[in-house]
């Protein structure tokens, strides 16, 4: 089995991403917040600020958040995981996108 990559402080490389990201500026914790909605609005005010990202700002808080939830895995409670699931509809909405519903 492979082992994980970590940054030079032991700390994998997806935690660096998260805190030091090449093109957002995320609000300190925000993945631990536990409003969806806060989440949401969060994402959307750095993906409308930064002017590093190389996509649209609904596509770029999007990718934030999913990239968040898939590397985070079995590290994250159920519990945090529905509230991040949540932030999905959330940004949508704030998007003016429709929520998409399983």
């Amino acid at each position: 089995m492979a082992q994980k990559k970590k940054t030079g402080t032991g700390r994998k490389w997806s935690a660096k991403v998260t805190e030091k990201s090449d093109a957002l500026d995320l609000e300190a914790h925000i993945f631990e917040t536990k409003d969806p909605k806060k989440i949401a609005q969060s994402l959307k005010q750095s993906a409308e600020r930064s002017d590093r990202k190389k996509s649209e700002p609904f596509r770029s808080a999007m990718s934030m958040l999913t990239f968040y939830i898939n590397r985070a895995g079995k590290n994250l409670d159920k519990q945090q995981k529905d509230i991040l699931e949540q932030a999905k509809d959330e940004l949508r909405k704030a998007f003016g996108r429709e929520p998409q519903h399983s």
